[in-house]
């Protein structure tokens, strides 16, 4: 994404969701204990996660987020401060290893997303992904809401929690802990259908998580792995 493009229909590069995201990603680190001293963002965007990361984190840990598209790395430089950092380009040409790599948001962009899973595996010693489940029962009856995807922030890959584990272990990670994030029912709907599917939503994953995200979707998975 190094063309105006993203930025021009997301001009706040979803700086929105970020406070939610590192919640999420922090509630992976207590979980399971992480003791970390440098963590990395691999397509950080406007480097809001970096920033709410280092924000509730220890100031000991150093945070360096890499971007490739121009754009949004002007909006990670007004975030930089002691210890968390922003280069402009590939991360895989640099071979800085970090405690954690993170790629939130960002196997559903990437064109090669399996050359993107191995070369991550130099990057760190556990790896936080968070990815979109956007194949489900009512979005393939509909399809809109997979092609707007497509058109208004560039996914080009849609999976499902099992394609999802079985594509992380295909290219050779081991699984150690993940679960569902619903974005769809903790953050502001943007969109009617999305406010209409709040209620269901929030019912069926009391229920049960696989079925609802199988069925209604409208839910991401975070993994962690090494």
């Amino acid at each position: 994404m190094t063309s105006s493009e993203y930025l021009e229909n997301n001009p706040t590069w979803g700086v929105e969701d970020s406070t939610w995201k590192a919640k999420q990603i922090l509630k992976m680190f207590e979980k399971n204990n992480l003791e970390l001293n440098s963590v990395c963002e691999i397509g950080c965007g406007a480097g809001e996660i970096l920033h709410q990361l280092y924000m509730e984190m220890d100031k000991n840990v150093k945070f360096v987020g890499y971007e490739i598209s121009p754009h949004a790395f002007n909006l990670c430089k007004t975030r930089e401060k002691n210890k968390l950092t922003f280069k402009m380009g590939n991360a895989f040409d640099d071979n800085t290893f970090y405690d954690i790599a993170m790629a939130i948001d960002v196997l559903e962009h990437v064109e090669d997303y399996f050359g993107f899973l191995r070369n991550i595996q130099k990057k760190g010693k556990y790896k936080i992904f968070h990815i979109p489940l956007e194949l489900s029962v009512q979005t393939i009856l509909r399809m809109s809401p997979i092609l707007y995807a497509r058109k208004k922030v560039g996914h080009i890959h849609y999976f499902t929690k099992d394609t999802v584990l079985a594509t992380m272990e295909d290219a050779g990670f081991e699984i150690i802990d993940f679960f569902y994030t619903a974005g769809s029912i903790e953050l502001p709907g943007k969109s009617i259908k999305t406010i209409f599917l709040k209620l269901p939503r929030k019912i069926a994953f009391k229920v049960n998580k696989d079925l609802a995200s199988r069925i209604l979707g409208g839910y991401s998975l975070m993994v962690l792995a090494k």
